[in-house]
């Protein structure tokens, strides 16, 4: 087994890392406090190469996997949380294009991504169909050659940004199977009938676009299905097995983004006649939060990689977002605990990663949903 980077893939997180060191610091206080990222800060780092690297080279990709795709949102997430969730939204959803799209959707889409001219977002959750997808009403009727939608989705990422979005809706309400009832419908914003309700005042990463999302009639044509009719749950948990690897990258960077400003706190912060650092008590969280990061990034970076060789382990993906999740929540509590009170602020950048963190265990699948998957693997179905 070789448990070391490639040097195009060090190169890779070298180079992300310099662009949010660079980007990210004179801009994160502030995008946060007006919850809104420049469009020409993603429109530059999709210049340099730092958005969707995993889309093929024939659709503008770099044609490299999710593993390049997880050390830069590493990087980004590291450097601050909403800005590294903003950059990471800007193809989610694509895995959907590239698996399940045709030629022509491929085209006409993946590249207007790479390239910066265009934003998009998957909306999969609905006000009563939150981890039980399976229930999602917003319904899609086919009606001559055109999908017509309706229905209310909630908390989207870039839901009133994206040029054009993915919806997971009802098409089959009749199937006997409940896993056969839905499909997956690419909807322009431009299109009548669609309006989005940005979502003011997260708890954290408030600098990423969310939104709730209401669909009046909205007409498309039938070409803007995804992949097959009746087969959108399928196609969805597919999505996950990807997403869910990636995001996974999000608590190593916020976790290691923690712990690096408490490093520079305890260094430091003299307390009773000595550094912080200098106590048995401090060096001993910190051996522990450096442990923690560590084994969510051999977990992460391991899953991502057997992606990339066209291994699906979906048992191992949601063990790396349930427990990268986890130890962002527990090293950002233990960084922000040795920041003493001075982590309380909002001057210090210790606090926006703690309300950043706890999101980590509900969205791509709350980390109780990720333990069913894990369960159900090893157990079987009871």
């Amino acid at each position: 087994m070789d448990f070391d980077l490639s040097r195009e893939q060090m190169d890779i997180k070298k180079a992300a890392r310099e662009f949010a060191e660079k980007e990210f610091p004179k801009i994160a206080r502030e995008c946060e406090e007006k919850e809104e990222v420049p469009r020409d800060l993603l429109k530059k780092g999709a210049e340099l190469g730092f958005v969707g690297v995993f889309i093929p080279e024939a659709y503008g990709g770099a044609g490299l996997g999710f593993l390049e795709h997880a050390l830069i949102l590493e990087e980004f997430w590291r450097m601050d949380p909403g800005l590294g969730q903003q950059f990471c939204s800007l193809t989610f959803g694509s895995e959907e294009l590239i698996l399940f799209g045709t030629e022509e959707q491929k085209e006409k889409y993946l590249p207007r991504l790479t390239s910066g001219d265009a934003l998009m977002g998957f909306a999969i959750t609905e006000p009563d169909a939150g981890s039980d997808a399976a229930s999602a009403s917003t319904r899609a009727e086919l009606i001559g050659e055109s999908w017509v939608l309706n229905g209310n989705k909630v908390m989207i990422g870039n839901g009133s940004l994206a040029d054009f979005i993915l919806i997971f809706c009802l098409t089959d309400p009749d199937n006997p199977a409940k896993s056969h009832r839905h499909s997956v419908i690419l909807v322009e914003t431009n299109t009548p009938g669609y309006e989005a309700d940005k979502i003011l005042g997260k708890m954290g990463i408030r600098a990423a676009d969310t939104a709730n999302i209401f669909l009046s009639d909205v007409k498309v044509p039938k070409e803007n299905l995804i992949g097959e009719r009746g087969k959108g749950f399928y196609q969805l948990m597919a999505f996950f097995d990807r997403s869910r690897a990636y995001v996974s990258a999000h608590g190593v960077g916020l976790a290691q983004g923690a712990l690096d400003l408490a490093i520079k706190h305890v260094k430091s912060r003299v307390q009773f006649g000595q550094k912080l650092a200098a106590f048995q008590v401090t060096q001993f969280k910190i051996a522990e939060m450096a442990t923690k990061v560590e084994l969510a990034r051999t977990l992460t970076y391991r899953v991502c990689s057997m992606l990339d060789r066209g291994q699906v382990d979906s048992k191992l993906v949601a063990m790396a977002k349930w427990n990268a999740g986890r130890t962002a929540v527990e090293v950002v509590d233990e960084a922000l605990q040795l920041h003493g009170g001075y982590g309380y602020m909002n001057d210090h950048d210790i606090e926006r990663f703690y309300r950043a963190a706890k999101v980590l265990e509900i969205y791509e699948g709350t980390k109780e949903v990720e333990k069913i998957v894990i369960a159900r693997r090893i157990l079987g179905r009871f």
